[in-house]
């Protein structure tokens, strides 16, 4: 047996270990989210990770690669998972096939599978079917604190299914806090009249910055089990947090506070769980904390600039493309070898 020379470095934790600490992290923000907008979120999960298991399944057959230790490291789960915590709450069976599909099938196995695809499978699944399908990806639902009622297991699975008329649910979708704030400062409207909505809360929507402290708790305890570093996740926000304060400042009645940001849509979502992917993240110190400020600043102009309210998705993708060229030029010193300009 052949041994490498020093330093050596203690092996990590194995991959389903990794992505099981992942999934116990997803679980509070996940009840909470069930918790303020109802069951669909169970029928999304049960849909999504039966048919990324499935998708997985079927390529790693067509790859003849075995399937026990593929389907058992929790991969195509943890995509599945987030994957359906980006779409609607009550979304019909095939738009989750078609976004699982791309997510598992071009992501990452069209790439050689995981460890070598270049962009996060369950962002290239939820960009294909927002692109795709805006109708049915902008059929949000109210908060059952704000509508008074949600659809019951059976009615969601049957609404997943297609078995019933979506039109008699019309009156419980709105559109999201942040498409309301888009629409409402097209119209010039100030922001004091567009929080005139009930589904604002103090910072954000009605229930979502619940939702976004409890993603939060879970990227604590990805960090205390040291399943990501600190750099992504804190530069993301930090980059959020810069560019809506700067702009806050300097009109607050026409621009979003830093609060509303921070709590809305998929920013803490994406900042523990999905830019810190450590596949398609930077691997340099250096460069996770560029990567991380990079998906921050390009989240918000997207937002406030972009065709997209959210912009989380499309802010990973492109700062996946400048991988590469962050890890380049943020390469750390090779031990033993002395810098440059010390020659």
């Amino acid at each position: 047996m052949s041994i490498v020379s020093s330093p050596y470095v203690t092996p990590s934790a194995s991959t389903n270990r990794l992505m099981l600490n992942v999934i116990i992290a997803l679980i509070p923000g996940s009840i909470a989210y069930i918790w303020f907008f109802g069951v669909g979120l169970i029928v999304n999960l049960v849909f999504s990770i039966g048919f990324a298991l499935l998708f997985e399944a079927i390529v790693l057959k067509l790859r003849k690669r075995p399937l026990k230790p593929y389907l058992g490291d929790y991969s195509a789960v943890v995509t599945a998972w987030l994957f359906a915590l980006c779409i609607p709450q009550h979304s019909p069976w095939w738009l989750i096939a078609v976004g699982i599909g791309f997510a598992i099938i071009a992501g990452k196995h069209l790439y050689g599978g995981l460890g070598f695809n270049p962009f996060n499978p369950a962002m290239v699944g939820y960009v294909v079917v927002l692109i795709s399908f805006p109708q049915e990806m902008t059929r949000w639902f109210l908060p059952l604190q704000v509508s008074g009622e949600g659809l019951n297991l059976i009615d969601a699975f049957r609404y997943a299914l297609g078995w019933v008329d979506i039109s008699q649910w019309d009156a419980l979708t709105s559109a999201t806090p942040l498409d309301q704030y888009r629409s409402g400062l097209g119209q010039n409207l100030m922001i004091s009249e567009i929080r005139q909505s009930p589904v604002f809360g103090d910072f954000a929507g009605v229930g979502w910055e619940w939702i976004a402290n409890l993603w939060f708790v879970g990227g604590l305890y990805l960090l205390a089990t040291r399943t990501i570093s600190w750099h992504i996740p804190f530069a993301v926000i930090g980059g959020m947090l810069l560019m809506s304060f700067i702009f806050y400042i300097a009109d607050p009645d026409a621009v979003a506070s830093p609060g509303f940001h921070l709590f809305s849509g998929g920013l803490m979502l994406g900042a523990f769980f999905i830019a810190t992917d450590p596949v398609t993240a930077s691997t340099t110190p250096r460069g996770r904390f560029v990567y991380g400020l990079l998906i921050g600043v390009l989240i918000y102009v997207i937002r406030s600039w972009g065709g997209f309210p959210d912009g989380v998705a499309f802010a990973v993708i492109l700062a996946n493309m400048c991988v590469p060229l962050i890890d380049y030029y943020t390469q750390p010193r090779v031990f033993g070898v002395d810098p440059p300009d010390e020659h």
